[in-house]
């Protein structure tokens, strides 16, 4: 299996390598996730699994997911994510746990960046302002400064730096050192930080 779906459940910090250096991790709840579906090419034109993760209450399921899950033997999940490129025979209702990752290799995380709102060019994009709080300039530190030409093109060009919705994005790290493996609670310690908010699901995917 080329992944598993998680949960951030927060930040920490522990010791790694011989000489005990003290490093900022994530604490991921990594599974256990169950096989909703398999796609195959002759059905569906192309290989795939569906891994199901985390508990959904059943009235607030669609009837269309109740089948959906019902044939698959498992109770309704909040979170349904295809992987390919997989490896080994899986079959509908098997259940895939943190075990299939190793301490010490690397693996990519995707997840949803926290939302800042709109937000100016400063924050947005580290702009640090037009000249400083001298010389009559007492309103234009978090400017944005010119944004164009004049008559010629007279128009703002795709893709300039400008003042808008900031955070929000499905954001992928790659090459994350796993540090530790914890298969009874389910759990994986990854080194830095990883996208999302406290107990946002995130994508954790074989390199």
């Amino acid at each position: 299996m080329p992944g598993l779906i998680g949960k951030k459940i927060g930040m920490t910090s522990t010791f790694v390598g011989e000489d005990g250096k003290n490093v900022a991790c994530t604490i991921i709840k990594a599974g256990p996730c169950v096989v909703t579906q398999v796609k195959t090419e002759d059905s569906d034109g192309y290989n795939a699994v569906q891994l199901g993760f985390g508990e959904r209450k059943e009235k607030n399921t669609p009837a269309p997911l109740k089948g959906h899950f019902k044939k698959a033997k498992t109770s309704p999940k909040k979170k349904l994510v295809e992987f390919a490129h997989f490896e080994g025979d899986y079959k509908l209702g098997d259940e895939v746990t943190v075990e299939i990752f190793e301490e010490g290799e690397y693996i990519d995380v995707c997840g949803r960046s926290k939302g800042k709102g709109f937000q100016g060019v400063v924050k947005r994009h580290g702009f640090r302002g037009v000249g400083d709080a001298t010389h009559g300039q007492h309103n234009r530190l978090r400017a944005p400064g010119s944004i164009g030409a004049a008559s010629d093109p007279a128009r703002v060009f795709k893709g300039m730096k400008m003042a808008g919705q900031t955070g929000n994005a499905r954001v992928t790290l790659e090459n994350i050192q796993v540090i530790k493996v914890m298969p009874e609670e389910s759990l994986l310690v990854v080194k830095g930080s990883v996208p999302g908010a406290k107990g946002s699901f995130l994508i954790l995917e074989k390199n």
